[in-house]
């Protein structure tokens, strides 16, 4: 296999990977450009996650009194 190819399948999974469907659909362009054609280059599988942020808030404890 072309090493520009293998390069360009390594960029298309690194943009899966981070969602960018616009660069994805982009490196499938260009390798189709360069006659390598794959049954995935037309649908990029992107899984997603969902999950609820519990934010944390910092605070400070008052300081105690001096006892004298």
């Amino acid at each position: 296999m072309n090493k520009y190819i293998e390069a360009l399948l390594t960029e298309r999974e690194g943009y899966l990977k981070r969602g960018l469907v616009e660069r994805v659909e982009a490196v499938d362009e260009a390798l189709r450009g360069l006659g390598f054609d794959h049954k995935y280059l037309s649908e990029p599988k992107i899984e997603t996650a969902s999950f609820d942020v519990e934010s944390e808030k910092a605070t400070r404890k008052k300081p105690k009194k001096r006892a004298k």
